[in-house]
């Protein structure tokens, strides 16, 4: 998907002065003189302390001779996905697709009808598939994940991404995109950041599409995963997908998958939720300085409002922490000027 950004570029152009050369007086050419509204990197950010503190960091670490710049080496930036880039709610959208891929393997298993949590999801009944909590979740990951090539799943994601819609705003998942995060992530790199994925969500799910929709390549995204193997294939070598699980990013998770997948400790950490902390807090012990930067889920309206108590992307200790250390909290409702892409 090609997302059309930078739609509020303006150009303005005053004070062209002419004069004439009087050839006799030998009187210099005149000068032009041309004043340039400057183009606004975040457009779709309300004026607010929020988008102020952004780029007050970012000029601070981008100027030389300034006591907070930071070698252009050194500007790592992680963003988690669910909830932070794109949207989360009614679930995750992974899950969603786990659903659809387990409705549609469910003809070659007929012994799903009766085994948990395959029975609660044909039968769509969501209360007691939850019930099953996460081992029952993994199970779905595990049927729907597995079995398969990296290449097969790849094509199977992005099959789904063309023909999936959300219940709610009956758009293809990867629309619902947080048009101000895109506005961000190109700031930043324009400043001379790397940009990370560094998400709970499966690795393997969001490459397919994270390059197309948030200019963040394969090889920069760190996620959950589950164990793969080579295999020759009488070759026409495959890497294969096996059912357990290799790595969990989340929460504590975070820290440890930028260290083995990244190795530097970033400058700039975006999240939405206490899965999100423990990144923040590793982000925030940076000897280069560091900002944290939370999304607080407030528009029930254009999007949800939900936060402590919410069973998806719950924020509690991550907000009291936010609120204790100074750091940064988008008000969804009030920083920003539209949700979405498909909104321009």
């Amino acid at each position: 998907m090609k997302v059309i950004q930078n739609t509020f570029l303006l150009f303005l152009f005053l004070g062209l002065i002419w004069s004439c050369r009087d050839q006799d007086a030998n009187i210099a050419a005149p000068e032009y003189e041309v004043a340039v509204l400057v183009e606004d990197p975040l457009p779709s950010w309300n004026e607010g302390p929020a988008k102020q503190a952004i780029v007050a960091f970012v000029e601070g670490v981008t100027t030389e001779g300034s006591p907070s710049f930071v070698p252009e080496a050194d500007r790592i930036a992680t963003f988690d996905n669910d909830g932070n880039l794109w949207s989360e709610q009614p679930y995750y959208f992974q899950l969603q697709f786990a659903i659809d891929r387990v409705k549609a393997m469910a003809p070659d298993h007929p012994e799903w009808k009766s085994k948990q949590p395959f029975k609660a999801l044909l039968e769509g009944d969501m209360e007691a598939l939850m019930a099953e909590g996460e081992a029952g979740l993994i199970k779905l990951v595990m049927a729907s994940h597995s079995g398969m090539t990296s290449e097969e799943f790849e094509a199977a994601v992005n099959n789904w991404l063309k023909t999936a819609r959300h219940p709610r705003f009956n758009q293809p998942y990867n629309s619902l995109v947080y048009q101000p995060m895109l506005e961000l992530l190109d700031y930043l790199r324009a400043n001379g950041f790397t940009t990370f994925i560094v998400s709970g969500g499966g690795i393997d799910f969001m490459r397919p599409w994270t390059e197309g929709v948030y200019g963040i390549p394969p090889h920069q995204v760190v996620g959950s995963s589950i164990k793969t193997e080579f295999d020759y294939n009488d070759g026409n070598p495959v890497i294969r997908k096996l059912p357990e699980l290799d790595f969990i990013d989340d929460k504590a998770g975070k820290p440890v998958g930028i260290h083995k997948y990244i190795g530097k400790k970033p400058i700039f950490a975006s999240g939405n939720s206490d899965g999100d902390l423990q990144m923040m807090q590793y982000t925030a012990s940076n000897p280069k300085g560091a900002f944290m930067l939370y999304l607080h889920h407030t528009d029930s309206e254009r999007e949800w409002a939900y936060d402590r108590d919410s069973h998806i992307g719950g924020l509690d200790k991550g907000l009291d922490e936010a609120q204790k250390n100074g750091w940064t909290v988008i008000d969804m409702a009030k920083d920003w000027k539209m949700i979405y892409p498909f909104e321009l």
